[in-house]
């Protein structure tokens, strides 16, 4: 009998750890969405190398447009204006809390718009190491949490949390960030793919602020360790508060963003 209390007492101990991890794992993650909110809307130039297993590489120049949404995730459209072989295609995302994002891709040399499905939001963005579903906004009800502790990146204290996607269709099985306990801003994400073996890392540089509150990215690095690839974003030429509408990012829209 009092074995059985004893393993008792010992699995409500677990349990309570278990759930203060998940609290905590959430708070962080909500803390992070306040601190990235409130901008209304932005718009920067953006340049992708594309970096094969050989070491070669390509680039593409874009535009990126973002609006934030009441009630929902935000909208978003990517503008590619360079090489010419890939000039005109854009690509337009409604982010979503809960349900899967909704995406479309204008192909100009079709003159079509194809829409993304969900069990197809895990393949890769435009032949780089990003997903269409990193694309989107990371919205908090996307994931489930568990706070992992502490650890540092590049010297800064972070918080170390676990997310595990809601989406069944996700290409991920589980997500580790590192957050920076003082600004509550990313500095790395890990991905596992799902077999639970690590995918690609993704790492955040060069943060600037803006409007003295909204802390931004010059640069973004996904590794994937598993193709030998990679894609670096460069970000320049931020601009908030552009007074973008709604039908600046519909799908009516996609035809006449070049």
């Amino acid at each position: 009998m009092k074995v059985q209390i004893w393993m008792l007492g010992f699995a409500l101990i677990a349990g309570g750890v278990q759930a203060g991890e998940e609290e905590e794992g959430k708070r962080i993650a909500l803390e992070m969405d306040r601190v990235e909110s409130g901008y209304g809307d932005y718009r920067a130039s953006v340049a992708m190398t594309l970096r094969d297993r050989k070491g070669r590489e390509s680039m593409r120049h874009m535009q990126f447009l973002t609006k934030e949404t009441d009630g929902d995730g935000d909208k978003s459209i990517v503008v590619f204006k360079q090489p010419r072989d890939i000039k005109g295609v854009t690509a337009l995302t409604y982010s979503h809390k809960t349900d899967s994002d909704d995406q479309w891709l204008y192909l100009p040399k079709l003159r079509r718009v194809k829409r993304i499905s969900s069990a197809n939001q895990a393949g890769p963005f435009v032949g780089s190491e990003f997903a269409y579903e990193d694309i989107g906004s990371e919205e908090p009800e996307k994931y489930n949490y568990r706070h992992l502790g502490q650890d540092a990146h590049e010297g800064n204290p972070c918080h170390l949390i676990e997310r595990l996607p809601v989406n069944p269709d996700s290409g991920y099985s589980k997500q580790v960030v590192w957050v920076e306990i003082e600004r509550m801003i990313p500095w790395r994400i890990d991905y596992y793919d799902r077999k639970e073996e690590l995918l690609k890392t993704l790492t955040y540089s060069g943060y600037q602020l803006y409007q003295q509150r909204f802390w931004r990215p010059d640069r973004k690095e996904m590794v994937n360790y598993q193709a030998g690839k990679s894609t670096l974003v460069e970000y320049s030429d931020y601009a908030f508060s552009t007074n973008l509408s709604d039908q600046d990012l519909s799908v009516s829209a996609l035809k006449r963003s070049r």
